[in-house]
């Protein structure tokens, strides 16, 4: 294992791209090493080295932004449970890590509609933007988890956290809605009837985000 991690440590510094981390740097994403590796350099980088869970679980424990997005990579989703996730989803700290994640790793799980629920019904304001991301990959990639979640009691939640005052999760919570109802015109209809009282809303955000999904859908 020990020489895995060597290998990708010198496969990450051969593709290194100061510039990109010191942008992201510059834009407040800390970690303790950045490569500024792109995703498309990660993803052949994955392509050379065999799923493994343990190698998974060791690099998504360092605080380095490429051997997160890898760990996302190379972790066999059949192997990763629902409390796995639940730690990894605990530890994740920027949108990009976030995105990655349930784009590489939690929307191939058994248990995503599990996680969708539970994320999204959590107090950590994390952790339910992490969930309301999730439930979008699955609307964008159409997984038939979907079918298994609770979808009025879930954009209920999302009505809910688009009045919160995080930026990161109203635009989750609003990703939930528009991911959506952009799988058929009847979804689209639901979301429209429960964000109605937003358009005469005496509230500049609520119209503005009542104005976006009426845009989207028409």
């Amino acid at each position: 294992m020990e020489t895995i991690l060597r290998n990708i440590r010198a496969d990450l510094r051969m593709s290194m791209n100061g510039a990109t981390a010191a942008s992201m740097r510059a834009k407040g994403v800390g970690y303790r090493m950045n490569f500024g590796v792109d995703i498309p350099g990660l993803k052949q980088i994955a392509l050379r080295y065999e799923p493994d869970k343990t190698l998974a679980e060791i690099m998504w424990k360092e605080d380095v932004r490429e051997l997160k997005i890898l760990a996302t990579m190379l972790c066999p989703p059949g192997q990763f449970s629902k409390e796995s996730a639940g730690r990894w989803a605990q530890a994740i700290a920027n949108q990009e890590i976030r995105e990655q994640a349930c784009k590489n790793l939690f929307q191939e799980l058994p248990c995503a509609d599990e996680l969708v629920h539970d994320w999204t019904g959590s107090e950590n304001e994390n952790i339910r933007a992490t969930g309301h991301w999730l439930f979008a990959r699955l609307c964008i990639i159409r997984s038939n988890a979907i079918e298994r979640i609770r979808i009025g009691e879930l954009l209920e939640k999302a009505k809910i956290d688009l009045k919160n005052e995080s930026l990161l999760l109203r635009q989750s919570a609003l990703n939930t809605l528009k991911f959506f109802g952009r799988i058929s015109p009847g979804n689209a209809e639901n979301v429209m009837k429960r964000v109605a009282g937003f358009e005469h809303s005496g509230n500049p955000q609520e119209k503005e985000i009542f104005d976006l999904l009426s845009f989207e859908f028409n």
